[in-house]
């Protein structure tokens, strides 16, 4: 079972790292777009269109390494203060009643979409560009897969945890 959390967690490693990237070059892209719109006035067709893809992809491949990092949005005013076993009680309840329920929304819909996408050649329409929308949409269904086997690994943590009453790794 070690071997199959560590290959999950090395999977949200890799995709916070490609996440790391996507930041990167989203802030190039937008800088040549300001650039090219304010200083030569010569606005590119592709630049809007590419900013949205790779934030779309930022976020999707992000989740999983903000998930296993537990560095996620999260309201503590009662929670920092409880126990480390109420506060994995909390965390199991939230995972089997709202994180679950939506994992399975998320992935069914956003493969679903992934697929449709390139069955059907869909294109974006945010600009005249019209680029393929198949690799966005597969990125996203990715990034949601990925999410969901990081929410399996820290459920299983922490199940292991209110069990046994000690960490499983």
């Amino acid at each position: 079972m070690k071997a199959i959390l560590r290959t999950i967690d090395s999977l949200s490693q890799w995709s916070g790292k490609s996440a790391r990237w996507l930041a990167l070059a989203l802030v190039l892209v937008m800088a040549n777009e300001t650039i090219m719109r304010y200083v030569f006035n010569k606005p590119t067709v592709w630049g809007f269109e590419t900013a949205v893809m790779m934030g779309a992809s930022l976020y999707a491949l992000g989740a999983s390494y903000a998930h296993w990092t537990h560095s996620h949005i999260r309201i503590d005013v009662f929670y920092s203060r409880l126990s480390v076993r109420k506060r994995t009680i909390i965390d199991v309840l939230g995972t089997i009643f709202v994180c679950f329920p939506l994992m399975v929304v998320l992935v069914s819909a956003s493969v679903s979409n992934a697929w449709a996408a390139w069955v059907g050649h869909e294109t974006l329409k945010l600009t005249f560009w019209y680029p393929p929308s198949g690799p966005l949409r597969t990125v996203v269904a990715v990034g949601f897969v990925l999410l969901s086997l990081q929410v399996i690994a820290q459920f299983f943590r922490d199940v292991y945890l209110l069990i046994r009453n000690t960490p499983y790794d």
